[in-house]
């Protein structure tokens, strides 16, 4: 049974870091992903990685401050949240999938996680 379990969700001031983690038991994904829902909006998508490693997307939202990377020996993905804003506040989701499509819509994935809180105070 395929089992998403993110780690690392937390309160910090505004300008703090936060290592988000995305530990994945059952089986291996080609694509795993980061997206996040504040309060009263949608599910937006956050990043996205490749199997390799070295193919990453991130949203204009996140460039320069967040980075994506996973550790496939360990099954892991993880998200390195640098400067955070109060609009970075949300609740995080990890996200897996098979192929090498598209990688920015929720509906393409069919793996979730139950989603960490971060929180970011002015």
């Amino acid at each position: 049974q395929v089992q998403l379990v993110e780690s690392g969700g937390g309160l910090v001031q505004a300008g703090g870091s936060l290592r988000l983690s995305c530990a994945a038991s059952g089986r291996a994904f080609s694509t795993m992903g980061w997206f996040r829902r504040a309060p009263g909006k949608e599910r937006e998508f956050v990043a996205a990685i490749r199997w390799s490693g070295s193919v990453t997307y991130l949203a204009d939202s996140v460039k320069g401050r967040f980075i994506i990377s996973r550790d496939n020996a360990k099954n892991t993905l993880y998200l390195q949240m640098n400067s955070l804003k109060p609009e970075d506040t949300a609740v995080y989701y990890c996200a897996a999938r098979n192929g090498d499509g598209a990688y920015n819509y929720a509906f393409l994935y069919d793996n979730w996680g139950q989603g960490t809180q971060v929180t970011v105070a002015s």
